[in-house]
């Protein structure tokens, strides 16, 4: 479960930053089914991470055993701060860059503290 989680995120991230790319670059917006899309296997990435961290414990000899944990709480938030972007980006642009920001360091965060928990684990 812990790959498939590893698996979605890296696809959520990839995605994650075609749309930024696109949004920096001020082009039209992609169609909302990509936005869309691109939230749900943030979800389903943040639900087979969950169901993942249910097993046994790993990580206790090398220090990693709570960057599941960590991982976990970043992407949750970095998928809140995404919903607040979609509300955002139909309202104030320029209010919806910072969110995109703060959503993207988050999202990262969260896809390198699980790296280092699957690498290391």
């Amino acid at each position: 479960m812990l790959s498939l989680a590893l698996l979605l995120m890296t696809a959520v991230v990839a995605v994650g930053s075609v749309l930024a790319l696109l949004h920096l670059r001020g082009n039209a917006r992609p169609h909302g089914a990509v936005g869309a899309l691109h939230g749900l296997f943030g979800l389903a990435a943040l639900a087979a991470l969950l169901l993942a961290l249910q097993g046994p414990p790993r990580g206790l000899q090398s220090g990693v055993a709570p960057f599941g944990a960590a991982a976990a709480v970043l992407a949750a938030m970095a998928l809140a701060i995404g919903l607040l972007v979609l509300l955002l980006l139909r309202a104030r642009r320029q209010i919806a860059g910072l969110a995109i920001a703060v959503h993207a360091t988050l999202a990262i965060s969260a896809y390198v503290v699980l790296l280092a928990y699957v690498a290391l684990g």
